[in-house]
C-alpha cells in the first residue's frame, strides 16, 4: 500500500527507543525521505564493529533488503549516550560507528552512508558521510 512517489531512508539504530526517533526525523529531514526503515539492534555500533559475525551478517541482510525493495539511497550508523548494551565512552562509541560505516560500505550497496552519534539530549551529530568527506575524519 505504498505510494512509488514514497521515498526511503534506512538506519541501522539501536532497540532504545529514546534514540530512534530522533534518528529518523533526522535522516528524514537530511536526505528528503518519507519513511525510514528501522534496523534494531542493542548496541548497534558495536555489533557492526566487533560481531558476532553472524549478528553482523543479519543486520546487513535487513539493510540489503531495505535498499533492494525500498531503493533506500541512504544508510545511517548511529550509535548513542547511555546505551545499555555497549556502554562506553563517547569516543570508543564515534570509533565504532566508523568502523561501521566500513562494514557497511565494504557490502558494495551503491548508497550514502553516515554515521551519525545521538547525544544523551537526544540531539544528532553528524560523524562521517560519504559524499562529504574523503578520508576518515580526525577524532
Amino acid at each position: 500500500m505504498s505510494n512509488s512517489n514514497e521515498r526511503f531512508g534506512t538506519a541501522i539504530t539501536c532497540i532504545d527507543g529514546r534514540v530512534q526517533r530522533p534518528v529518523s526525523d533526522w535522516v528524514k529531514f537530511n536526505f528528503n525521505v518519507h519513511h525510514v526503515d528501522l534496523i534494531t539492534e542493542p548496541g548497534p555500533d558495536k555489533v557492526l564493529s566487533t560481531g558476532p559475525s553472524h549478528l553482523i551478517e543479519d543486520v546487513m541482510r535487513k539493510v540489503a533488503f531495505s535498499v533492494r525493495h525500498h531503493f533506500s539511497p541512504i544508510v545511517a550508523v548511529s550509535g548513542h549516550d547511555t546505551c545499555a548494551a555497549n556502554p562506553v565512552s563517547r569516543e570508543e562509541h564515534v570509533q565504532q560507528i566508523l568502523d561501521g560505516v566500513e562494514v557497511v560500505l565494504s557490502y558494495n550497496l551503491n548508497v550514502r552512508v553516515v554515521g551519525l552519534w545521538v547525544s544523551e539530549w537526544g540531539s544528532v551529530e553528524l560523524l562521517w558521510d560519504t559524499h562529504a568527506k574523503s578520508e576518515a575524519p580526525n577524532f
